[in-house]
């Protein structure tokens, strides 16, 4: 995906005109849809056995919302899309970023912040040959790096992304946790929507507790706490390690 025009890209908007404005700025990008739908569910079926790079996603719409879709991708769809909000609503941005969104586009959408999250959905895909080996960290007055290896776990807290290592300290980040994941890739996996635990660390993953209380969670090296896995992020977990 260098390019925009290598992107495979499906429209959800139940307005016409919006998915008529879309195409024209898609052209105006470079490149076109390969899919459109008024309404989510149709959208989730086709999406099970039609992979695309990106969907264009409207919040509002008939059934299911464009939230809920967005919340049943990665149930429903074995490679989901790059997600790219484009409503008039403006309430919903925290939300759509928890679900890691690529982008949030306001309507009408422009041409320059659309062509901006295409690339930056273009460019989730790691770069072959790069690999992520540090964090780069501001402590008090000085930048300093810390290993990949020193890496426990990065929590996101309100608008600030904490990495903790192996002693136990914690370092604040400059990066979302959407863009570090990106930056990671393979090295790291989420185990909740505000947690992204790194994979050299993960010494068991089991369900923890007593019914009806019980869930799953992750053991790592050196980290004394267990952390808790969300349903959603169960299977993919167990399925990258192996258990």
């Amino acid at each position: 995906m260098g390019t925009l025009n290598a992107l495979s890209i499906l429209i959800l908007d139940d307005e016409p005109l919006a998915r008529e404005r879309l195409r024209a700025l898609l052209s105006d990008c470079g490149t076109e849809p390969v899919a459109e739908f008024g309404e989510a569910s149709s959208a989730l079926d086709w999406l099970s056995h039609h992979p695309v790079d990106v969907a264009l996603v409207d919040i509002r719409l008939p059934g299911m919302s464009g939230m809920e879709f967005a919340r049943q991708l990665s149930e429903r769809c074995p490679s989901p899309p790059a997600l790219i909000f484009t409503t008039a609503l403006d309430t919903h941005a925290v939300d759509a970023f928890e679900l890691a969104a690529t982008d949030y586009l306001l309507k009408p959408v422009r041409l320059e912040r659309l062509r901006t999250a295409l690339e930056r959905a273009a460019g989730r895909r790691p770069v072959s040959g790069r690999r992520f080996t540090q964090f780069t960290v501001r402590s008090r007055d000085r930048v300093q790096l810390v290993p990949l290896e020193q890496a426990r776990y990065l929590k996101a807290e309100l608008k600030y992304v904490t990495l903790v290592t192996a002693s136990g300290q914690e370092y604040l980040l400059d990066d979302s946790l959407i863009k570090l994941e990106e930056d990671l890739g393979p090295a790291a996996l989420r185990i909740h929507r505000n947690c992204l635990v790194m994979r050299h660390a993960i010494v068991s993953v089991e369900r923890v507790g007593t019914p009806p209380d019980d869930h799953w969670a992750v053991q790592l090296t050196d980290v004394a706490e267990r952390l808790p896995v969300s349903r959603r992020q169960l299977a993919a977990l167990r399925a990258a390690v192996g258990r």
